[in-house]
């Protein structure tokens, strides 16, 4: 690290950030039409986009002031914040291009790169960005560390390995292991010791001593934090509901990749004053709720908006899923008082890491919780641990709760994937047996 590196890193934090934050809120925005179905947005959004922008901003000026780590978003970061990596989640970045309906240029720049169509999209857009140093976040900065976790899927692994070996830096991998019928007390010292034997290795790559005070802290913001969000997803079981899960696809970026900061705990404050005040006063997301429903997997994320159109135009509201309930379902296991024992036993039970039996379980008890009338499951091509089984979990759920349901054929950001005419079908024909009920 060179002092020039921090006091540029400083400067722009301090002045340049919050005067990027002035300049965009005179900037006028273009007002797309938003459909009557809809009730007031949220307040907190405006926070929301001015926390990621001065992210990515910041992460422009990093490098020379912190290391930087790429980190999947199942794998325990407390750990590197303990010794201040400025993290990037490459998901999400992918996630922010497939929003923008670019990932299928991404894509395709990783396939003539010799990386296959059948690889996860998030893998091939960030291989993608790679290959071309292109980004509409700016620039990201390269990493000094990679760090993954096995507990979402295996491809993380190899698609991290093959950026460690482009660039030539290392790679931690957390091994969790896959809970086939509950988590054994062996599996939990194999991971808490994993995550003791990182300690020396990342000291060695910042020059920083472990302080476990420090660690601690971390600890607990980050488990404060994550049940602040599972509080905000639980107030969407009110009539109406303040916010649709359209909405908690987008708030849901903090706790994924600023967990353990000060900003995402303050920022889940903000948000949740906010929700309960729209419960108290009846104010529902869309302006007529009367079906209820549940979303299992990752967004489609270039199609946010026709899917939450079509759902609130028809009077339906997403207000639960097991895609965002995942940030919020294990973090209350975590103890300061335990700490390796206790992140091990929370990132090693997380859904995709965990058998079927617990998945319809928890999909009945969401269900249940949240008065649902109707299931849209999005079987994604780029993520099969969440898509293997979905046609079992439904036939389970259809026959055990009457509750209708469909499958999606998509993907998360590769549009090519998206079949309008196919869907708007199948949608069309879920919604009117919805009404028949």
């Amino acid at each position: 690290m060179s002092l020039t590196g921090k006091l540029k890193y400083q400067f722009m934090k301090d002045l340049g950030a919050p005067a990027l934050m002035s300049l965009q809120a005179l900037k006028k925005r273009r007002h797309r039409p938003v459909s009557p179905a809809f009730g007031p947005p949220l307040k907190t959004n405006k926070r929301l986009k001015e926390i990621l922008s001065r992210h990515y901003f910041l992460a422009r000026y990093v490098p020379g002031a912190k290391k930087v780590a790429w980190v999947t978003s199942g794998a325990p970061v407390e750990l590197l914040r303990a010794f201040d990596f400025y993290t990037i989640y490459p998901e999400n970045h992918s996630a922010l291009i497939g929003a923008k309906k670019q990932g299928a240029e991404y894509c395709g720049i990783a396939e003539s790169g010799g990386f296959s169509q059948d690889l996860c999209s998030y893998a091939r857009i960030d291989l993608g960005h790679l290959i071309s140093g292109k980004s509409p976040a700016g620039k990201l900065p390269k990493p000094d560390l990679l760090f993954c976790s096995n507990n979402i899927c295996q491809t993380v692994l190899y698609w991290y390995k093959a950026i460690a070996h482009e660039l030539d830096i290392p790679l931690i991998h957390f091994d969790a292991p896959f809970v086939a019928i509950e988590q054994t007390p062996a599996d939990v010292r194999y991971m808490a010791q994993q995550l003791q034997d990182m300690i020396p290795i990342l000291e060695q790559i910042t020059g920083k001593i472990f302080d476990l005070k420090q660690f601690e802290i971390i600890l607990e913001r980050s488990q404060e934090s994550s049940q602040t969000w599972g509080a905000i997803l639980e107030s969407m079981q009110a009539k109406p509901a303040p916010m649709t899960i359209f909405d908690a696809f987008g708030h849901l970026a903090p706790v994924v990749s600023l967990r353990g900061l000060p900003v995402a705990q303050d920022y889940y404050h903000i948000l949740q004053e906010e929700v309960e005040e729209r419960v108290h006063l009846g104010i529902g997301a869309i302006t007529n709720e009367r079906y209820r429903l549940i979303w299992d997997n990752i967004a489609v994320w270039y199609q946010v908006r026709f899917l939450a159109t079509f759902f609130a135009e028809r009077n339906m509201n997403f207000v639960t899923a097991t895609y965002t309930n995942a940030w919020a379902e294990t973090t209350g296991l975590l103890d300061v008082k335990k700490p390796w024992t206790s992140m091990a036993q929370a990132y090693g039970q997380i859904i995709l890491n965990n058998n079927m039996k617990h998945r319809l379980a928890l999909m009945k008890k969401m269900i249940t919780n949240f008065s649902v009338h109707g299931m849209v499951m999005h079987s994604t091509r780029s993520c099969k641990p969440y898509s293997v089984g979905q046609f079992d979990l439904r036939k389970a759920l259809s026959k055990d709760l009457n509750l209708p349901a469909v499958i999606l054929d998509a993907d998360i950001a590769d549009e090519r994937v998206w079949s309008e005419q196919q869907i708007q079908t199948r949608l069309e024909a879920f919604c009117e047996t919805l009404e028949d009920i």
